[in-house]
């Protein structure tokens, strides 16, 4: 008496090369793996390039908030440089309030440099006068007539600058 076999019933038939068959499926489990691990790979670069780029364009939204920011300080040092009357109120005043200013700047890891009596660096310095001066070397950066910022020691805004000649 034979015994029917339905098909469904033929695949839980252990195969005739079980080696063979044991060495497939070991094959087909390490592919397996190592597509997971590739695809884990780069999801791991696209989640630090996202993260990358996001901070760029943080980066980038807030250096043109600060831009603007600055030339309101520059304007309230010209201010103060015009105001003719040193100790009055008004101009005590507004020296609190640039401060204040360039103090919250501070905490956001913008700074200041001097340029006066230092090298003319391209890199830091817009030149825009040449002058003959007195006890100063031909290359010497005389004074500054906008002031340049550092945005965590990265160049922010160049200094408006007049060099000696």
């Amino acid at each position: 008496m034979e015994i029917p076999i339905d098909e469904n019933e033929q695949n839980l038939l252990p195969p005739a090369d079980l080696p063979g068959e044991i060495e497939k499926l070991r094959d087909d489990l390490n592919a397996e793996r190592d597509r997971y691990l590739r695809m884990m790979a780069d999801f791991k670069n696209y989640r630090r390039r996202i993260e990358r780029d996001g901070n760029k364009i943080a980066d980038e939204s807030k250096r043109s908030m600060m831009l603007p920011l600055l030339e309101i300080i520059d304007d309230m040092e010209k201010a103060i440089q015009c105001a003719s009357d040193a100790e009055e109120p008004f101009v005590k005043g507004m020296r609190i309030i640039q401060q204040k200013f360039l103090a919250v700047l501070e905490t956001q890891g913008v700074l200041p440099f001097e340029s006066a009596g230092m090298p003319f660096d391209h890199h830091l310095h817009e030149a825009v006068a040449m002058t003959h001066h007195k006890g100063s070397e031909p290359g010497v950066v005389v004074d500054q007539l906008r002031r340049g910022y550092l945005w965590n020691q990265e160049l922010l805004r160049t200094a408006q600058v007049r060099v000696a000649e």
